[in-house]
């Protein structure tokens, strides 16, 4: 089986390539998916179409805004069951990817994911942000940092920006208008060395659910300070 046509069609219309291959990537993606979410909650989304809408066609939406051509290293922070980072991945292979997130039993389902698809490149490490973040060989070392509806953008900032190397970016993915949460986030951002450099808005195909993707770059080397110890930035954010 392979993905539904409009799928293909609308990433054609964005330059995205979706191969014979990589198609069925994305079903054994949906079937293992469903399958591990009868044993673990990885997604309320179980329909078919709504999972390629709502989950794959969503976290490709970032290419089309960053070329990931022009990206060779991706940390995915608090990736939940690999998104955006695994579909993005699938359409550009040669991305090396890093996935973090904090529950172990969704790292068993990302690795046995990543084995089925045959993909090498992943590394899926279960830790705090804030742990990894201050790993010497994650630090300040990554193209492009992604976070899908993980937090506000005042905590973002400090779980995600010590991964961007200098001159980097972050791309915050949101749903509703993000202006109040940019606000918030004057202090998180100058602490952290980013700057917002693009807001870009768009609506899913079918449901035209309203997302915007917040593009921060990264003017500098992380301060030694940050990020403080885990739990910290969600319960004392910089404001």
């Amino acid at each position: 089986m392979s993905a539904p046509s409009w799928f293909g069609r609308l990433l054609a219309e964005r330059n995205v390539e979706l191969t014979p291959e990589r198609s069925e990537q994305f079903e054994t993606y949906y079937r293992l998916l469903t399958e591990w979410n009868e044993r673990m909650n990885l997604t309320a989304i179980k329909e078919r179409e709504a999972v390629y809408e709502k989950h794959f066609y969503d976290s490709l939406t970032l290419a089309f805004h960053l070329d990931p051509r022009g990206i060779g290293r991706l940390a995915d922070i608090g990736s939940g069951a690999g998104f955006p980072s695994l579909p993005l991945k699938i359409c550009f292979p040669h991305l090396q990817v890093l996935i973090v997130d904090s529950l172990g039993k969704r790292i068993r389902f990302l690795e046995h994911l990543t084995a089925e698809l045959g993909m090498t490149g992943v590394i899926c490490l279960h830790a705090r942000a804030e742990d990894a973040g201050r790993m010497p060989e994650h630090r300040d070392g990554y193209d492009l940092v992604t976070a899908r509806a993980v937090a506000r953008m005042n905590v973002l900032c400090e779980f995600c920006l010590p991964f961007a190397r200098p001159d980097g970016l972050f791309a915050a993915m949101k749903g509703s208008d993000p202006d109040e949460e940019i606000g918030e986030a004057k202090r998180a951002l100058a602490e952290l060395r980013g700057r917002i450099e693009a807001v870009h808005a768009l609506r899913l195909p079918f449901e035209q659910a309203k997302r915007h993707i917040v593009v921060v770059r990264k003017a500098g080397r992380t301060p030694a300070r940050y990020p403080r110890k885990a739990g910290i930035p969600a319960r004392q954010p910089l404001v």
